[in-house]
């Protein structure tokens, strides 16, 4: 097969590296891929939105396959493009179509979604710059922190969760007649806060049948301590100590069961990942959010502990036939840690050269923000490289991964020590 994989991150390279191990491939292509994605496949400067340079890419290179990466060309319907073009229809596209992927695309959406089919969830309500005062009165029914979330896309950093009343009716008023996010804020969410440890929970489905990854937790805070501004997500591990096979039974009943049901009756077609961040109150798993992808850095954990044939899984899922696959999963440890730019999450400058990834043993190099630069190889982004490692636990798996992440070097980098200190 030829497979085009969207995207440029670390999640994308670890999909397609995955897929690059597949017996059934032929051709692998990134678009646009990064400097780690030109090492397995080739990359091809088109952007995931340019629906019509896609749809070019595909027939000209016979793509059999499209698994699309990150959320914007799901939320902007690159599935729903590929169904609605007698040239495309016959391509497998792995993600959401548009009216489906609204469950990351608004949270309100979401929300409604959770409370019509019975999916334990934080209580909440919406607003508009026109109800605004009523926002002010909503927080003060409340207890603090305050939890404000942008109801559209805003490259998670949309979400705000505050200790003061005042603080957060002026940022409720930042959002909403302000613009703080852009279109993003037009609605914000509010809602009432949690308090527990969570986790990332993944499923593939076909649209009828489903299958469980392993779990992950990701950390998404740029300071030690989980402190400072919230990040992409500054390192992952799987599987989650913490969720023992009762946890998870409740996860697949009262979450993954009535989500995936839900969908079918809301006639909602999906065949991709689901991406549920819960949080587990006391014994209980509650519904942070939707993701209608795969999560980043959590994937760079997930996908190296999948033992069976990628391209098995997701041609399965392209065909309805999910339930013939048994995932067969790496019982170790994976962790990943992510080294970033100076100044991130914030301003910080791209270009500088990266080395010392060729003395990385016995450790998985993912390139998040990288490209090639007359042979060498540089920074592209906020998030530069993820080094993953396997364990017997995650102390033994972390630990391999900060003695690998110490042999990499550029200008200005950082990276969390602290991984896994609240486990």
């Amino acid at each position: 097969m030829n497979i085009l994989v969207l995207g440029s991150g670390g999640r994308e390279h670890a999909i397609a590296l995955k897929i690059s191990q597949s017996t059934k491939l032929e051709q692998l292509f990134v678009a646009p891929g990064n400097a780690g994605t030109s090492e397995i496949a080739t990359n091809v400067e088109v952007g995931v939105n340019d629906f019509e340079s896609i749809k070019a890419l595909v027939l000209a290179e016979k793509i059999d396959l499209v698994v699309v990466g990150p959320e914007d060309p799901l939320v902007n319907g690159v599935h729903d493009f590929f169904l609605n073009d007698d040239a495309l229809k016959d391509v497998s596209v792995i993600g959401p179509q548009q009216a489906a992927a609204e469950l990351e695309g608004s949270k309100e959406f979401a929300k409604e979604f959770m409370m019509r089919h019975q999916i334990p969830t934080a209580a909440y309500e919406s607003f508009t710059s026109e109800t605004v005062e009523k926002g002010y009165a909503f927080l003060e029914t409340l207890k603090p922190p305050y939890v404000l979330k942008a109801d559209g896309l805003a490259a998670g950093k949309g979400v705000l969760i505050l200790q003061e009343l005042d603080e957060a009716k002026a940022e409720l008023k930042s959002m909403l007649l302000d613009s703080k996010f852009g279109f993003a804020s037009a609605t914000v969410v509010i809602e009432e806060f949690l308090d527990g440890i969570e986790l990332s929970c993944f499923v593939l489905t076909d649209g009828t049948n489903y299958k469980i990854l392993p779990t992950a937790k990701d950390y998404k805070r740029i300071g030690e301590g989980d402190t400072g501004l919230n990040t992409g997500g500054m390192g992952a591990i799987s599987p989650v100590p913490f969720a023992d096979e009762s946890f998870l039974h409740k996860i697949e009943q009262q979450v993954v069961k009535p989500t995936v049901e839900g969908l079918k009756k809301d006639n909602l077609p999906y065949v991709g990942f689901i991406f549920i961040g819960l949080i587990k109150v006391e014994e209980e798993p509650k519904v942070i959010e939707y993701n209608v992808r795969m999560g980043d850095p959590e994937t760079e954990v997930v996908v190296p502990r999948i033992k069976n044939d990628l391209v098995d899984i997701l041609t399965a899922m392209a065909k309805g036939k999910l339930n013939e696959i048994n995932l067969d999963i790496d019982q170790r440890t994976a962790t990943t840690v992510m080294a970033v730019s100076g100044g991130y999450p914030e301003t910080y400058e791209k270009g500088k050269e990266i080395t010392g990834i060729e003395n990385i043993k016995d450790s998985l190099v993912f390139h998040a923000g990288t490209k090639k630069s007359d042979g060498k190889v540089v920074t592209n982004g906020g998030r530069v490289i993820a080094i993953t490692s396997l364990g017997n636990d995650f102390q033994e798996a972390l630990q391999k991964s900060y003695q690998n992440i110490e042999k990499l070097h550029f200008d200005r980098m950082y990276y969390r020590k602290d991984l896994g200190f609240d486990l």
